[in-house]
């Protein structure tokens, strides 16, 4: 079939004739030359067919999925494209592509003979390749998903472009090309990208000023040449999309004002035309979001987690997003939507599914939540947040530029004394063993005495035992003196290592004069180097840590000390076949079955970490003032685990403003703030899991060479009102650094963070005190 157009170059295509045929003999050369270079057989011509744009099948959005492998969780990428009938498009792209790409293709027959042959006499001759084609070869070569400049290639391109000159007009074969060209952003075809970069469209019916104009379609038209950055080089060959760098921009000028001259000689501008002619500087800026669906939802956050995992993998090294975004792959992501569903529901305090205690709380209030599958380190649900473009304060991640995003840095209070716990059992210190525990002790060697700033250290409780507690009724009790004394004893670099071994790779540190605190990577130097950054109120939970490390800390304890690296990513793929899968390793904190029976013993006995399930489970909660306030918190904390799936959850506010109930108290602590939360998930999460509790008991610990007191069914011991004097105060000196809540990102090094959101107003030093 043969259509009229209106667009045509100075000469016009002439129809179907004689000598149409007698120009096919150059082609017929062609092609025997590349036949008889390539080895190949003739008959191409018969076999290749000629599929119009609707028939195409381009480049695919990748979709995200729950760890059923099933189960959408999120598209990726834009298969952006919307077919517009040639007859219906204004002149400007279509004048523009000639000038652009093809200024013979009004009086060309579909090939350029002299490039076949060059292609054809390199390929036999083994010199450079050759790549220049016309407009119906380069719709041959996406029509036929060529890729490469290959000998079959040029073969195939020459052979469908010449079908393509028999069967179809010029100017279907024109608006053929503008339907389905790459123009970068995901846009393919010239209406989705007049959408995608400036707002408007082609089709001559719409308003004059929605339409496409001259010198926007020759924007469009000079990306044709490179749609996208080069992966390899994406700063140093970025292509012609003038939005994404200054290098870019110039290309795009320099390609611009080449397409004006050809529309010149062309015909389709007078030379004054051309002279008032201007570049337009209205191109939208780059939307990394467009064409990906639900990341409003909170799981977006965990897309973010997934790209910055991918990232740092071979296949994606080094290579924009648009690799992973438009490539047609199939993420299997290790979030289980059973366990995914519980969190929501549980720590969205938004949502009437929240416990009563958190519920209608001050819009200020804010809760994350962690949880990490034992002994894999995936990470099996996550809430950072209400949805994936606003802050995350669960965790850090890179974005695209490498800057670092997140605010889930946080103090940790008295549920980092897991940790202490720990290294003091694999030292072979008995959780029987007493310790002095008065309400207020000093501690010279840490600089905390009756004449310093912060005064000596004081608990927070009171416990039955004092002033002489075994560290088990310490813990339960969350004395602040006795893991003071604990610290100064292990040393701050035990417990740092600990913690680093278990999961926490980062930890902020307040540096003197800088009003945010600095991310150190904790596995950047040996344990007794990184330690000299931090004071021994470490033992007590000064410095912040993330949830999801806090989180990935209590899976290692709950797989009997085998530690496994927090993960999002299971599986990438694509067209079956396998792209990357996830590295399962662990790597053994050294804690033997009675160390690690000594720790579920104990922290089985915390009142908060009990579930009412039949599941055996241990934990500890956490809370950190605000300022000098024996009475106000800011952060609070409870973490844990089961033998099947461990938890953190911290409740905070997004402000660093002290936690506040609607009714106007002050009293929000760990045990009735994060707790009810963290006691929800676990219970509704196990049930949904389906997994038999009886398979996940904790072990019985024998307490070498001690006398057990109390049996391993004996109830928790009663505490009693917290002392007046509250609890301690972290040093002023350099040596302690008093952390803030501000929340930061996270960087490749140790460089100043910068948030994603403004950071909240950075609160005065604070003080830990024991659970509720």
């Amino acid at each position: 079939m043969r259509g009229t157009g209106e667009t045509r170059g100075p000469a016009d295509a002439t129809a179907a004739s004689p000598k149409r045929k007698r120009r096919r003999l150059p082609v017929i050369l062609a092609v025997c030359v590349l036949l008889a270079g390539c080895g190949l057989v003739a008959g191409g011509y018969y076999f290749d067919s000629v599929p119009t744009p609707s028939d195409l099948k381009l480049p695919e959005s990748t979709t995200v999925y729950y760890a059923d492998g099933r189960t959408p969780m999120a598209k990726l990428g834009a298969q952006n494209r919307t077919i517009v009938p040639y007859d219906q498009m204004n002149d400007s792209a279509k004048q523009a592509i000639v000038a652009a790409e093809d200024r013979t293709f009004w009086t060309n027959r579909g090939i350029d003979f002299k490039g076949v042959l060059r292609a054809a006499w390199a390929n036999v001759s083994g010199g450079q390749r050759q790549g220049a084609s016309t407009l119906t070869q380069q719709y041959a070569r996406i029509a036929a998903d060529l890729r490469g400049v290959t000998y079959s290639r040029k073969l195939r391109e020459a052979v469908i472009a010449w079908k393509l000159d028999d069967a179809y007009s010029k100017e279907e074969i024109l608006g053929f090309y503008l339907n389905t060209v790459p123009f970068g952003r995901g846009a393919y075809g010239i209406e989705a990208a007049a959408q995608t970069y400036f707002g408007k469209t082609v089709r001559r019916d719409a308003p004059p000023e929605r339409q496409l104009t001259q010198a926007e379609a020759m924007v469009l038209c000079a990306m044709v040449k490179q749609p996208e950055a080069d992966p390899a080089d994406p700063e140093g060959t970025p292509g012609y999309d003038p939005r994404r760098n200054a290098l870019a921009r110039q290309n795009s000028i320099d390609r611009w004002n080449y397409i004006r001259d050809g529309m010149v000689k062309l015909g389709y501008l007078t030379s004054q035309q051309a002279a008032d002619l201007a570049y337009p500087d209205t191109v939208r800026p780059i939307d990394k979001d467009a064409g990906r669906s639900d990341l409003d939802r909170p799981t977006g956050l965990v897309v973010n987690h997934v790209l910055a995992e991918l990232r740092g993998t071979e296949p994606f090294r080094g290579k924009p997003d648009e690799v992973i975004r438009d490539g047609g792959y199939r993420i299997v992501t290790t979030i289980d939507k059973r366990v995914q569903d519980a969190a929501e529901a549980a720590a969205d305090i938004r949502r009437d599914t929240a416990p009563r205690a958190v519920r209608g709380q001050p819009r200020n209030w804010q809760a994350a939540l962690v949880a990490v599958e034992p002994g894999t380190g995936r990470v099996l649900g996550y809430y950072g947040g209400d949805k994936g473009s606003g802050a995350d304060y669960a965790g850090w991640y890179s974005d695209e530029d490498g800057q670092a995003r997140g605010f889930g840095q946080h103090p940790p209070g008295s549920s980092f004394k897991v940790y202490d716990l720990a290294a003091a059992v694999r030292d072979g210190i008995s959780v029987k063993e007493r310790f002095d525990s008065p309400d207020t002790k000093e501690f010279p060697a840490s600089g905390r005495t009756k004449g310093s700033a912060a005064g000596p250290i004081r608990n927070a409780e009171r416990a039955s035992c004092q002033p002489d507690c075994a560290l088990w009724e310490a813990t339960v009790a969350s004395l602040n003196v006795t893991y003071f004394e604990l610290t100064e004893r292990l040393g701050t670099d035990k417990v740092i290592e600990m913690a680093r071994q278990a999961g926490v790779e980062s930890m902020w540190e307040a540096v003197r004069g800088n009003p945010r605190p600095q991310r150190v990577d904790l596995r950047s130097d040996p344990a007794d180097e990184v330690a000299k950054r931090f004071s021994t109120e470490v033992g007590i939970g000064q410095y912040g840590i993330t949830v999801q490390d806090h989180a990935n800390g209590m899976a290692t304890f709950a797989a009997g000390g085998k530690r496994a690296d927090a993960h999002f990513v299971r599986s990438v793929s694509k067209d079956d076949e396998e792209v990357w899968t996830e590295q399962l390793r662990t790597t053994d904190l050294g804690l033997d079955r009675e160390a690690i029976d000594q720790l579920d013993w104990t922290l089985r006995r915390v009142r908060a970490a009990k579930l009412d399930n039949g599941w055996d489970s241990a934990g500890k909660t956490g809370t950190w003032q605000a300022g000098q306030s024996t009475t106000q918190n800011v952060h609070t904390w409870m973490v844990g685990w089961t033998g099947a799936l461990a938890s953190a959850v911290w409740l905070g506010t997004t402000d660093g403003k002290p936690l506040r109930t609607s009714g106007g108290s002050y009293e929000v602590y760990g045990s009735t703030g994060a707790a009810p939360i963290w006691r929800q998930f676990m219970t509704k999460a196990t049930e949904a899991m389906k997994l038999d509790p009886g398979k996940y008991r904790f072990g019985e610990p024998k307490f070498p060479g001690d006398t057990p007191e109390p049996t391993a069914s004996a109830p928790p011991p009663a505490t009693a009102a917290p002392t007046p004097s509250g609890s301690p105060s972290p040093s002023p000196t350099p040596s302690s650094p008093s952390p803030s809540p501000e929340p930061t990102g996270r960087p490749t090094s140790r460089p100043t963070l910068t948030p994603s959101l403004p950071p909240p107003p950075t609160v005065a030093p604070t003080r830990t005190r024991g659970p509720r």
